[in-house]
């Protein structure tokens, strides 16, 4: 699903390695964000008995990116001879090869290792043991694949209390890894399973099993209150995302900052319609910091009694300058705290100016006292707030978050309908059908914002849901044309 020009759906792979059908999620980013850390792959995966546990990562280290997997198993009493000489792992396989290519000698090792494991059990007291089928086809194709793909495999095998440990690792250079390494990696771990399992020649244990690979995001986050939104959910911003990006680096680098005596923004005042996304990107923000989030609300700041506004102020900046971990404080409709004009006589405007004075002051200093935090202030009236408290020193960054025009509404609606994909879609269950356009969608959608835009998803969820309880059978996956007369209907209210 492209989404006609935007990728709604991550690109998959699915292919069937030793019987199990393995389904490649977005490997290529897989690949890029082993860069960041290792990935864990197969966590969450069942296996076959005695297998009890399976890790396998990805990480990227001195320029290669190298594949780790670990496969316990309790052993099955039929395999305990074979695997005890270190014959059910690499040697089997060259075993296995040197026998179907009719080496002499290969016969006479396989028959003294049958020799040897019979006199070790007599004198154990055990009976002998049904003798472990040596590596097949299948197994030393998957080997030789992974060869011939320069990944330099080395598979081991160490005998553990009551079982035994497989590791297998692999590498290749960054620059020509490709999602073929990940899927021949995936098949030696796959391998590895089946010998512990005692398989038989053809790979019927892993047969019927499915299992999924891929960096699943975290559930996405909807704009408006959610304190896991990310600077990646916003669309249709790119110059304001990059501005916020580099204040996020001036955070996380103080002590470059220090050494060139650099001071990052104090404050920023973000300034727009209702519904473009302005507390969103606050929380964001906040996010791509690593900072906690404080929203300061008009309650808590105005009060009815003479003197108890200015107190709340002077009592919020004190606890700010108290605060010991990385902070964003937002003061939302920051012109309904402060609309200060510097006019009027009366009691009422001598009030809301003595706040506003407070306000100058406290940001006038904050800084000094406290680098960790950090001021943001939003509004849809920027004209109801003096300049004189949204200058440069006390709000440095100015930033006017404007509607969204056709394509930054292309990307909007692309993003959250890839969020929904990724927090609802499970196997079984399609949310979204092949035929949503977000671009069609952006041209009908002049002047409306990315509030507005959710809207119009909640509308056609909520119509599906409904529709799916009254007539008691799956309503269908959401089309363009569900889309769209959601649109219709959000214009005429």
């Amino acid at each position: 699903m492209t989404g006609h020009g935007y990728a709604l759906r991550p690109d998959t792979e699915t292919v069937t390695l030793l019987g199990a059908r393995v389904t490649l999620v977005d490997p290529a980013a897989l690949l890029a964000a082993a860069a960041a850390g290792p990935v864990a792959l197969l966590a969450d995966a069942t296996f076959p008995d005695p297998v009890r546990r399976v890790r396998f990562t990805v990480r990227v280290e001195a320029g290669e990116h190298r594949f780790d997997a670990s496969v316990r198993a309790g052993v099955p009493a039929t395999a305990m001879g074979l695997l005890a000489l270190g014959l059910a792992g690499p040697a089997g396989m060259l075993l296995a090869q040197r026998l179907a290519a009719g080496d002499p000698r290969a016969d006479r090792v396989a028959a003294a290792t049958g020799r040897v494991a019979a006199g070790a059990s007599r004198r154990l007291g055990f009976r002998p043991p049904a003798p472990a089928p040596p590596a097949d086809a299948a197994g030393t194709a998957v080997l030789d694949r992974a060869r011939e793909l320069g990944l330099r495999p080395e598979i081991s095998h160490h005998a553990e209390p009551g079982g035994r440990l497989v590791t297998v690792r692999g590498a290749t250079p960054s620059a020509d890894v490709t999602p073929a390494h990940l899927a021949a990696m995936v098949a030696l771990v796959l391998q590895a399973v089946r010998e512990l399992a005692g398989d038989t020649p053809e790979p019927a244990v892993l047969r019927g099993r499915a299992y999924t690979l891929g960096v699943r995001p975290e559930p996405a986050a909807t704009p408006s209150g959610s304190a896991a939104v990310t600077l990646d959910q916003v669309g249709g911003l790119d110059e304001v995302v990059a501005r916020f990006r580099e204040i996020a680096v001036s955070f996380r680098h103080p002590q470059v900052m220090a050494r060139w005596g650099a001071r990052r923004p104090q404050g920023i005042l973000l300034y727009g319609p209702p519904g473009t996304g302005k507390t969103m990107l606050a929380r964001a923000l906040a996010n791509e910091i690593g900072a906690d989030f404080r929203e300061i609300r008009t309650p808590e700041i105005l009060d009815k009694y003479l003197g108890g506004s200015e107190r709340n102020i002077k009592q919020i900046f004190r606890e700010a300058r108290g605060y010991r971990q990385p902070t964003v404080m937002l003061f939302d409709e920051f012109d309904s705290i402060i609309s200060y004009a510097g006019a009027g006589g009366d009691a009422a405007s001598q009030a809301v100016n003595a706040v506003a004075g407070i306000f100058k002051q406290e940001m006038n200093t904050l800084i000094e006292e406290n680098p960790n935090v950090i001021v943001v202030a939003t509004t849809n009236f920027p004209h109801r707030v003096d300049a004189s408290l949204t200058r440069s020193g006390r709000f440095d960054v100015k930033l006017a978050i404007p509607a969204p025009d056709e394509s930054g509404r292309a990307e909007i609606i692309a993003k959250m309908v890839r969020e929904l994909i990724d927090r609802h879609e499970r196997p079984g269950f399609r949310m979204f059908a092949d035929d949503v356009d977000p671009r069609g969608l952006a041209a009908l959608t002049a002047g409306l914002t990315g509030a507005d835009l959710r809207e119009v998803l909640r509308r056609v969820q909520l119509a599906k849901a409904m529709r799916e309880v009254s007539d008691g059978a799956p309503a269908g996956p959401i089309s363009q044309d569900d889309l769209r007369d959601a649109i219709g209907g959000l214009r005429l209210g």
